[in-house]
This record gives structure tokens, sequence and C-alpha cells, in this order.
């Protein structure tokens, strides 16, 4: 197996290209959850909600691991007085949840990487 080859092989296993995806996925939802906390005294404003798992699922036993695009919902939160349905611990919770996914997420996208610089590395 010649250098591209492997390399093709690190680089675009379905894994890697799963985990490239669930990375897009959760920046999406870091900055949707962002953008919520801003808008938490916004009359009439309610909080959106971004989901990615069951289409990444979906591809990666069908073979391919990408979802091109994730599905971006408005909550079923209800709503207070001035029809704003943002919860902020709703909001920080799943901040947190999706910092822990991404930064797992990362150091599995990092080890074949490292190896990849290590292994083409000369001295």
């Amino acid at each position: 197996m010649s250098l591209s080859t492997k390399r093709g092989v690190v680089l675009d296993s379905v894994t890697s290209v799963a985990l490239t995806s669930a990375l897009d996925g959760l920046a999406l939802r870091q900055r949707t959850i962002a953008s919520n906390i801003a808008n938490i005294n916004t009359p009439n404003y309610h909080a959106k909600v971004v989901s990615f798992e069951n289409a990444l699922a979906q591809s990666v036993e069908a073979g391919e691991g990408s979802v091109t695009a994730a599905t971006t919902t408005r909550s079923l939160e209800a709503t207070n007085l001035n029809g704003n349905n943002v919860n902020l611990d709703t909001e920080t919770l799943a901040n947190i949840d999706a910092l822990l996914r991404y930064q797992f997420a990362a150091k599995a996208v990092e080890g074949p990487a490292t190896a990849m610089r290590t292994a083409l590395r000369t001295n």
C-alpha cells in the first residue's frame, strides 16, 4: 500500500469523516446556544435547538459518515410573559454537554493526525 493510499485511508475513513461531521454539528450547536443566551431578554424570541446525531448515525450505518447539514428547530420550552422561551439553565447545561462532546471528538480526530505527523517526520 503506497503512502498516498495509506493517507487516504487514515484521513478519509468513515470514523474520521463522522468525527469531523460531529465537530461541525457541535460547533453549530454552540453558536446556536450562544445566540439563544444573547436573546434571553428579547420579547417573543424562541430558542433554537440543533440536531444532527440521528442523521450522523444513519450516515455511519450507510458507510459514509458525513452529515452535510444539521437541523435547527425551535425549542418547545414554555414561554414566559414576554413570549420568550429561553431557559438559561437548559442552555447552560446544553452548552456544557456540547463543549465536552466537542473536546472528546477533537481529541479523537487529533490522534490519527498526530500519528501521521510522527510517521512522516524525518530526522
